[in-house]
């Protein structure tokens, strides 16, 4: 264990808790905790109208102040409480943890059902009140009252046309109240009995009683005030509803009369009145209910809020007692494990029966020790020859060339070697645990043989394609069917390079045979139709068989170059020349192969962009023109392959650059493409897509590339510039001219020994049965070409 574990495993065996100083803090919660409830309960009572109290905004912005006070002591008490177990934790002191954890379940326990109690009475509360001052009630009162005072409004309709019916009896009358007051009074009388109105009297401007209708019912005279009568005129008659009288009266100027007024009075159903007045005081109560909505809700708000701090306030205390009785055998038993954990197991712990259940664990500790000191030594022992054996297993897979698999029953993957990480294209943690079906699915019908089969080792080739590049594996799948669960182990060996350096070893031998059985009757052939045509030339007279003549002869020489051209390029492939690294400029080697193939081709635009400019590097300066030319050269073949309407304008973009310790030479044109299927073949010896060509181009590039280190790879134009058609070839060799050493050359170098028997056998015949051969490779590559319905780029040297 180092210092750090050390440090971090030590617990302090202190006591938990210092005493309490109980002389001030002793009160100070249960005080707290009677202030708030005392608190809550002022508040609700305040609030809730129910002490004399007025709920003033003075007196509600007081209590609102008292409650902050009392629920800041709550907090500053459990903010002390929690900041003393906080300090114990970091100081390292045993079950300062499970202080921490007891208090806040009790905490959790305590205030949750106080929460959702809080909760359920607000949301009670609230749609109660919602219900109450909802639309449809408030409507409702309105309307109770709306009735009621419509009942006054059409008693004092009615009396409204009563008064002004009197009022003109009265106006056609005024003779007769000056001559005869009996008689006057008499036809007052009458009128206002016709009209059921038991009141009616003649007023002057002071309220004065002048005359007044004798209808043998008595009703209490309430004079309206003279300020009022001075309103009234004669066309409208001013009606008040006078509710607290009982009665509904009305006041109108008598015309043909100075300053005398007429006042009628009608009694009003007495149930109906007190109805009215109950209505108006329900509705005022209604209305001061509506206005103390917000004060109720924050007094039952701010009850709860005291009673749930108030519930943990007393929730912490039980629960930091309650784990003062837990922490003493814990502790121990903690000490006790930190000692073990150090390695010593002699170590037992004290057992108090009084404990109950943790006297229990206690002795089962106790058991424990002794069974791990009679353990350990055995799994120590098997844990180190277990070790022993990993890493020995590891460092075998790790240094393995082949790349190395495990898989289960099941099919998934359960290892994987950092090799077959590189020949299956992906990483360790992508791999393990998924179907090795999706890892791999070319090992499909090899792992159904493997599980299907009797025999314990399937072998085989497979061709997996990643990245864009094909390679050829040999794969040997080993099965274990002798354990309670099949297990199979795949081994991957890159064959690539091997298979690749067995062809182009054994083209090379045919060509270097091709290219002396043909070359040897050239000269004579050549030499002998110009022969025939300086000595019987002359004797040929007719114009017509002159011109058959020399057409036959010259046809026989031109024949004759082209074959001995393409000799020399067997000859060449078969004799590649052995670099010579100098220190040379890349962009100046460039931008002159460029510039002679601007010349040969000034309808397509080739431009040259240098992203370094110079860029030195050790390379021979020939091979690299010739590379250059060639892919260029190709280019051009395949801008003059698209046809004139598509195409446009050709172009090749020219890019030189450098990543990390590596030469990039970047072609770029816009011609007819690559073919999408089988497309690394055509990096092998006469594979060619053309009727004429000898398929050498991109072989003696890719040869003059391995020379230096690197080698060349076939993209889609796409890749660089999307949106663009054509081909991007980019060679790539190393900065110092060196080739990397790999086990694919080893192989490759291996691998031309072997061959050697093999061409011995291969072209035994003359040149005229070796010739034919040479054209099957070419036509395995049409067919896969001709499938994806494109033309082609061509792939040759120059003037192949």
């Amino acid at each position: 264990m180092t210092s750090a574990e050390t440090s971090a495993a030590h617990f302090d065996t202190a006591p938990a808790e210092e005493p309490r100083r109980w002389s001030a803090r002793r009160w100070l919660a249960p005080f707290a905790v009677a202030l708030a409830l005392l608190s809550a309960f002022l508040t609700f009572l305040v609030l809730t109208g129910l002490t004399r109290i007025e709920p003033t905004p003075e007196v509600v912005r007081s209590i609102y102040l008292i409650n902050a006070a009392t629920i800041l002591l709550l907090v500053g008490i459990i903010v002390r409480e929690l900041w003393q177990l906080i300090l114990a934790r970091r100081r390292g002191r045993a079950a300062a943890r499970l202080h921490v954890q007891i208090v806040s379940l009790f905490s959790i326990v305590a205030v949750l059902p106080a929460v959702l109690v809080a909760i359920v009475a607000n949301v009670t509360i609230e749609r109660g009140l919602d219900r109450l001052f909802s639309g449809p009630t408030k409507q409702v009162i309105q309307n109770s009252l709306t009735i009621a005072r419509a009942y006054m409004q059409d008693h004092a309709q009615l009396i409204r046309g009563d008064i002004l019916g009197m009022a003109n009896d009265i106006a056609h009358a005024r003779p007769l109240y000056d001559q005869d007051r009996r008689t006057f009074r008499e036809m007052l009388t009458a009128s206002a009995g016709s009209r059921n109105l038991p009141g009616a009297m003649i007023i002057d401007k002071n309220t004065n009683i002048l005359e007044s209708a004798d209808t043998g019912m008595r009703l209490a005279y309430s004079p309206p005030a003279p300020d009022f009568l001075s309103n009234v005129n004669e066309n409208e008659p001013e009606i008040a509803v006078l509710p607290d009288a009982s009665f509904v009266a009305a006041v109108i100027r008598l015309r043909a009369f100075n300053d005398t007024f007429l006042y009628v009075a009608r009694p009003l159903d007495p149930n109906v009145v007190n109805q009215l007045k109950q209505t108006e005081v329900s509705v005022a109560e209604y209305a001061q209910i509506e206005s103390r909505r917000l004060g109720i809700q924050v007094a039952f708000a701010l009850m709860f809020a005291v009673i749930a701090l108030t519930i943990l306030m007393a929730s912490v205390l039980i629960g930091l007692n309650f784990a003062n009785s837990l922490v003493s055998p814990i502790r121990r038993l903690m000490n006790a494990a930190h000692t073990v954990s150090t390695g010593d197991l002699h170590v037992q712990v004290p057992v108090h029966q009084s404990e109950g259940d943790l006297a229990q664990l206690g002795e089962t500790f106790n058991k424990m020790t002794q069974e791990l000191r009679s353990q350990r030594d055995e799994l120590v022992n098997a844990s180190d020859l277990i070790d022993s054996r990993r890493r020995f297993i590891e460092a075998v897979l790790s240094s393995a060339s082949a790349g190395i698999i495990g898989v289960d029953a099941s099919g998934s993957v359960g290892i994987l070697n950092r090799s077959a990480e590189k020949l299956i294209g992906h990483a360790e943690s992508e791999t393990l645990g998924h179907p090795l079906s999706d890892v791999l699915p070319e090992l499909d019908e090899m792992m159904k043989a493997a599980r299907e089969g009797t025999q314990r080792l399937v072998q085989g080739q497979i061709t997996i394609t990643r990245d864009g590049q094909e390679r050829n594996l040999s794969v040997r799948v080993s099965a274990e069917k002798n354990q309670p669960h099949d297990s199979y182990i795949i081994t991957l060996d890159d064959i690539t390079e091997l298979v690749s350096a067995q062809r182009t070893s054994a083209w090379g031998d045919v060509a270097r045979r091709i290219a002396h059985e043909i070359k040897n009757p050239l000269t004579p052939i050549q030499l002998s139709a110009e022969r025939i045509r300086r000595k019987f030339g002359k004797d040929i007279t007719e114009a017509k068989d002159k011109q058959i003549f020399d057409q036959c002869t010259d046809t026989i020489v031109r024949q004759v170059d082209d074959i001995r051209r393409m000799v020399d390029e067997f000859s060449r492939f078969a004799r590649m020349p052995k670099p010579v690294m100098e220190g040379e400029d890349v962009a100046d080697t460039v931008r002159q192969a460029v510039f002679l193939m601007k010349v040969a081709h000034p309808e397509i635009d080739i431009e040259a962009e240098f992203k370094q400019d110079p860029l030195r590097a050790q390379f021979d300066r020939r091979l690299i023109s010739q590379a250059v030319t060639n892919i260029v050269k190709n280019a051009t073949e395949a801008i003059e392959q698209v046809p004139p309407e598509e195409l446009g304008k050709g172009r090749i973009d020219v890019v030189v650059s450098r990543e990390g310790d590596d030469v990039l030479i970047d072609v770029i044109d816009n011609g007819i493409g690559l073919p999408k299927v089988a497309r690394s073949r055509l990096l092998e010896p006469y594979v060619t897509t053309r009727a004429k060509g000898t398929g050498l181009g991109l072989a003696i590039v890719g040869r003059v590339l391995e020379d230096h280190g690197g080698r060349i790879e076939l993209k889609d134009a796409s890749d660089f510039r999307e949106g663009q058609r054509g081909a991007w070839m980019r060679m790539r060799f190393a900065i110092s001219g060196q080739p990397a050493k790999t086990e694919g050359a080893e192989q490759a170098s291996a691998a031309k020994n072997i061959t050697k028997d093999i061409t011995k056998d291969t072209v035994t015949g003359p040149a005229k049965e070796a010739a034919p051969e040479t054209k099957e490779p070419a036509a395995e590559t049409k067919e896969p070409a001709e499938k994806t319905n494109e033309s082609t780029k061509i792939e040759a040297s120059t003037g192949s």
